[in-house]
């Protein structure tokens, strides 16, 4: 039977989504966990691996099992044993044709920082600190001229596995909500530190550094030395992939 899970997870004490040889990660304590349960190693492959220190909302992933159990039992036993910082929010029976990965349309972001002169004392592992004002209007139009299919190479890492740099943007949106400002991105897939990358630009419009048209001539001239930092990991929130409704996923993951 194959099953698929939502997963909440503080990246904080975690080197990332990737189980590792050594070191903490959200795939081998998830594995370990409902490993335990099933009473049998399993692998858990998720939509979309996170970096060390990312958060995520509802990452989904699924994982084979000849083992009888209900699916509140999987999800219970699971958490049972999964550290303070990792939530199964819910688990179900899928076809075996589903794939967490594969079969998911879309992926989404979501990024916060915290625009004040005086640094955070509380959340702050889930913000970037940012003490000169930024635009957020400036950076909202700058951003629109990532929205559709283009080459992304001033975006990405040079450690970046992906066979090519071409990758769909859906939407990206920069509002501030009072000291906050908060940048959205859905994309069929994303690069390695592709947001990060995005917000890193994004900052220096929106600080007055560049022109809104620098974000274009950015996408343009697909270098990534001449590009804006990467921003911090700790802002960064995987808010969860994108699937057609007709596997039954729960209307959060859904198109």
């Amino acid at each position: 039977m194959r099953y698929a899970i939502g997963i909440e997870y503080d990246g904080s004490g975690f080197l990332g989504w990737q189980r590792l040889a050594e070191g903490a990660t959200v795939q081998g304590a998830v594995e370990q966990a409902l490993g335990f349960v099933v009473d049998h190693p399993l692998e858990v492959v998720c939509a979309g691996r996170t970096d060390s220190g990312v958060h995520a909302r509802c990452q989904v992933a699924h994982f084979d099992t000849d083992a009888v159990r209900t699916p509140f039992a999987l999800q219970q036993g699971g958490n049972s044993r999964l550290p303070k910082g990792v939530a199964i929010l819910w688990c179900q029976p899928v076809a075996d044709e589903f794939h967490a990965r594969y079969s998911a349309r879309a992926r989404r972001y979501c990024y916060t920082v915290l625009n004040r002169r005086v640094r955070p004392a509380i959340q702050r592992e889930y913000l970037t600190w940012e003490r000169h004002p930024l635009d957020a209007g400036a950076m909202h139009r700058a951003a629109q001229v990532l929205v559709g299919e283009h080459d992304f190479s001033a975006f990405r890492t040079v450690h970046c596995q992906a066979k090519h740099p071409r990758r769909n943007v859906h939407e990206i949106s920069v509002r501030r909500e009072g000291e906050h400002v908060v940048i959205e991105v859905q994309a069929n897939a994303f690069l390695h530190h592709m947001v990060r990358n995005f917000v890193g630009s994004l900052m220096l419009v929106g600080r007055g550094e560049h022109p809104e048209a620098w974000i274009s001539e950015l996408l343009a001239g697909r270098d990534r030395t001449v590009a804006g930092p990467t921003a911090p990991s700790n802002g960064l929130v995987f808010v969860g992939p994108r699937y057609p409704r007709e596997w039954g996923l729960p209307d959060e993951v859904c198109l």
